[in-house]
């Protein structure tokens, strides 16, 4: 058996983050990019959240992020601040310009949805979301 799986990922990954910037510059959206667009949705599900758990949740490095978090942050998307219950910790926040960018992400993300399912039937759906996930879990472990 021919196994392609992880390399058919890489290219889905590739395709879509391709996708994804071209709708965004359809729509004239230009405040964030794709990979912005992960951190913004992990703080519109959670907001004032650790670099830690935005790192975990997005599945970026933390070198990588930080210097994401810089752009967004002199970009006017996230402000840094301090943890009330642990004052070595600073948590990361949405601004009053990211939380007005929400509607335009979800219009975004659900074109996507539409795009990577098109042909399926909802039980398809439901089966391809239940087999990431199990290789997402599997993934994780080896982390």
């Amino acid at each position: 058996m021919d196994i392609k799986g992880g390399n058919r990922v890489s290219q889905i990954k590739r395709l879509s983050d391709r996708i994804f910037e071209r709708i965004l510059a359809e729509k004239n959206i230009d405040a964030f990019n794709g990979a912005q667009g992960r951190i913004l949705y992990v703080l519109w599900q959670e907001d004032n959240i650790s670099l830690r758990e935005i790192a975990d949740k997005t599945g970026l490095a933390p070198t990588t992020l930080t210097s994401m978090i810089d752009r967004m942050e002199a970009g006017g998307l996230v402000c840094r601040v301090p943890d009330e219950r642990d004052r070595r910790k600073t948590l990361l926040a949405l601004t009053d310009m990211s939380r007005n960018l929400q509607r335009d992400y979800s219009e975004v993300s659900s074109r996507m949805s539409q795009i990577f399912y098109s042909g399926f039937t909802n039980e398809e759906i439901s089966i391809c979301e239940g087999m990431l996930e199990r290789i997402y879990d599997n993934l994780k472990q080896h982390c």
